[in-house]
């Protein structure tokens, strides 16, 4: 249904849960640029599956797989135009948040926003919040830089680069204070499930890079994968489960998409969970 780009939370299951059924299009998660007005961008998010099998440094966790698309016209303009300003080129440093920013405010870190609607949604109602969004693809970061020019907000940076490597170099131990994984590929076949990125090294590397009290948001509407991310973040023994044992109920601050609404209406389910860093 809605699948996010490597973008990287549990509570009570919705009513509207069913188990699951196969959805009549594609798993890929970007779409092309032509569909950006027909999709929604944050459902499209391609960039990461994870091969999660191994460690970080030897058989590396990628956060994306490479997906092909092409960059419209407007996303171009939107690339020239506020790429110098919102875009951080990657390096293996720990990014100075407060300079690339202008201020000192609550960090959040978003992994594969796809074309950015959710993020710049989020980053609008929370204004008080800095918002770094990790995504690979540039139709999606063209997309993104489009609505931050078109709504003025300044409260976002892109990274466009692995998000692995970013958690790994670019952010400080204990700096952020919210993650937000929406949607992420679910690759739904059993052989392809050590692609996913919510795994458990993965899991302790984001944990890492939480303040004490910090927030891990996920959300899927793939159950098998609800099951797994669950399961995994349940057993990571520096979180929290802030809805006691089960599924959350979907925050506020995370809008409704166009074909989540959708799929809601067809019976589908969306499965949100929600962690702190203990």
């Amino acid at each position: 249904m809605i699948y996010s780009s490597a973008r990287f939370a549990l509570h009570l299951q919705p009513s509207s849960a069913q188990p699951q059924n196969p959805r009549p299009f594609s798993m890929i998660h970007d779409p092309t640029p032509d569909q950006d007005e027909t999709r929604d961008s944050d459902e499209a998010k391609g960039s990461e599956a994870a091969d999660a099998a191994g460690t970080l440094r030897h058989r590396r966790i990628r956060s994306f797989v490479t997906r092909a698309g092409r960059v419209s016209t407007g996303q171009r303009r939107a690339l020239d135009e506020f790429g110098p300003r919102f875009v951080v080129p990657y390096a293996p440093q720990p990014l100075d948040w407060d300079a690339a920013f202008g201020r000192q405010a609550p960090r959040v870190l978003e992994i594969g926003f796809g074309m950015g609607g959710t993020t710049a949604e989020i980053a609008s109602a929370r204004p008080a919040d800095d918002f770094l969004g990790i995504e690979v693809h540039e139709p999606g970061v063209g997309a993104l830089l489009k609505l931050i020019g078109e709504q003025e907000l300044t409260n976002i940076r892109v990274v466009q680069h692995d998000a692995v490597e970013v958690l790994e170099h670019m952010i400080a131990a204990d700096s952020l204070d919210g993650v937000h994984i929406y949607f992420p590929d679910p690759w739904h076949k059993a052989r392809h499930h050590k692609r996913r990125l919510i795994q458990p090294k993965f899991v302790a590397l984001l944990v890492s890079r939480l303040k004490p009290g910090g927030y891990l948001h996920l959300a899927t509407d793939w159950q098998n994968y609800a099951e797994q991310m669950l399961e995994v973040l349940s057993a990571e023994p520096a979180l929290e489960n802030s809805a006691g044992s089960d599924y959350a109920q979907r925050p506020d601050y995370r809008p409704v998409t166009k074909f989540e609404r959708r799929g809601l209406k067809l019976g589908h389910g969306v499965w949100d969970l929600v962690f702190k860093r203990r």
